[in-house]
């Protein structure tokens, strides 16, 4: 472990200064099988720079959910069921599934009336196939090819291409979460490979990423806690938590910071600890022999969704505060599942309700299951919001995309696709805005747009792009219009 500095602190003008030598943001704690790392402090700005004066490239977090969205059908679309009326900034969201976003909406961009082209069938023997396709192409925007064998064809996801770039000198380049059941190898249907349904990330046009649904892999991968399986569940049978192994290197540490550096570091540490107590309290639910929801989820996995869903955000957001990934996707469900929500008032499952045969009660109970899904969000919101970094918070220097590369489910389209970002990315995006592109727009100049605001400004094209999409206004003779 590299040598900490004490650093001195002078105030001048309301701002903080440090002098001399300071702590190195890739310093950490380490003990027996774990490795800690520091989350941002005062020690580790560099001589003479102000608390606030120092940039760090955005944080990307990448979310599909399938199935499409309510709205995006005639009858969702006269009545907002997913976007609002309105487009620019004095939008209305209570009529549609996006209401649970009001408390953030000065960070929300909703992008509506897009189409993901390239998830469509090309020609006749893909017909039919959506469901199996189309994970592939929301962040490549590339059109995959037909094949169950080993020549699985995509495209480098968005996420990639980010990491690639700005994620090298992270300890994790990214990390590739997913909430429902993958790695189902083989062929699925239509003469498609399952990978192709398994995953959201690419890492080049023929490597598909793997993505961790058990949290306690999530954990384990970001602290290194034990140093095989078996010294793992040692530890866990014994209820130590990996703290429980660096004390001494936190007290060393504390000896050399400030108080508000030292608050910081507990508060972060607390984080650690809670988030490890409620993985714990999920194992040992789903191993006290009682009758589980999903018997066949590894024993880290909650049986509630959103629990689930929660505790992938919370490790997202210590891996942010860490610093030890910039980039995250999160697939938060699988086509075709036939999982139900009955915190969304419907107990149908998702893959029927979702082919709601253009009737009216059902398209309200599809709206239902995309609202509950979409009010999971604010969590992360909160959660990011609340994390404080270098004079300002992370929900300030985050992008969170969220969307699905399905539009009307009932008929397997990819017309109108529901598609929302959230965070102001460091100043690149204003927020509190509903662009309304025209029609058959491509998604792809959304994304492409995206990667221009992400650092890439000498990118022409993504997938089947044609232009960029302004991100950050609306065209003047634009008033009203229905979503």
């Amino acid at each position: 472990m590299p040598k900490l500095w004490l650093s001195f602190k002078i105030r001048e003008e309301s701002q903080v200064y440090v002098t001399n030598k300071h702590i190195s943001r890739r310093s950490v704690l380490r003990g027996m099988g774990a490795t800690v790392a520091l989350p941002m402090l005062e020690a580790m700005i560099p001589a003479r720079k102000a608390w606030g004066a120092t940039s760090d490239p955005t944080r990307l977090v990448c979310m599909e959910m399938v199935h499409g969205a309510a709205g995006s059908n005639k009858i969702g679309a006269e009545k907002n069921l997913w976007a609002p009326a309105a487009v620019g900034h004095d939008f209305d969201l209570t009529p549609s599934s996006l209401s649970p976003l009001e408390p953030f909406r000065d960070y929300v961009t909703i992008v509506s009336n897009t189409d993901c082209r390239n998830a469509e069938a090309f020609t006749p023997p893909e017909t039919g196939g959506d469901h199996f396709r189309s994970s592939s192409v929301y962040l490549t925007q590339s059109h995959p090819k037909q094949t169950e064998g080993s020549d699985i064809t995509a495209g480098t996801s968005l996420d990639q291409i980010y990491a690639q770039r700005f994620g090298q000198d992270n300890p994790i380049p990214s990390m590739q979460l997913c909430i429902e059941n993958v790695d189902q190898s083989g062929g699925c249907l239509y003469g498609y490979a399952c990978v192709y349904m398994d995953t959201i990330s690419w890492a080049s046009a023929t490597e598909p990423l793997p993505m961790i649904r058990d949290p306690r892999l999530a954990f384990d991968q970001l602290f290194g806690s034990g140093g095989s399986p078996e010294k793992r569940a040692e530890r866990r049978q014994a209820h130590r938590s990996i703290l429980d192994w660096i004390p001494s290197e936190v007290a060393r540490l504390k000896r050399t910071l400030g108080p508000s550096d030292r608050n910081r570091l507990d508060a972060y540490l607390e984080n650690i600890r809670e988030i490890e107590r409620r993985i714990e309290k999920v194992e040992e639910r789903n191993q006290s022999g009682e009758l589980r929801e999903l018997p066949d989820a590894p024993i880290g996995v909650p049986d509630s969704y959103g629990e689930h869903v929660e505790i992938m955000f919370d490790l997202m957001t210590l891996a942010f505060v860490a610093d030890m990934t910039r980039v995250v996707s999160l697939k938060m469900s699988r086509d075709v599942s036939g999982r139900s929500f009955p915190e969304s008032g419907v107990y149908e499952g998702f893959h029927n309700a979702s082919h709601h045969r253009n009737q009216e009660p059902n398209v309200i109970k599809l709206s239902k299951i995309n609202r509950y899904h979409v009010s999971l969000v604010p969590y992360l919101l909160k959660k990011l919001q609340d994390a404080e970094e270098n004079g300002s918070n992370l929900l300030e220097k985050s992008l969170i995309l969220y969307g699905s590369p399905m539009g009307d489910p009932n008929i397997h389209n990819h017309k109108r696709v529901p598609f929302f970002l959230a965070g102001h990315a460091n100043g690149q995006l204003p927020g509190n805005l509903h662009i309304k592109a025209a029609d058959e727009t491509p998604m792809a100049n959304a994304m492409l747009s995206i990667l221009h605001k992400l650092g890439f400004d000498d990118r022409e094209s993504f997938g089947d792009s044609t232009e960029p999409l302004d991100l950050t206004s609306v065209p003047v003779s634009q008033t009203e219009v229905t979503g």
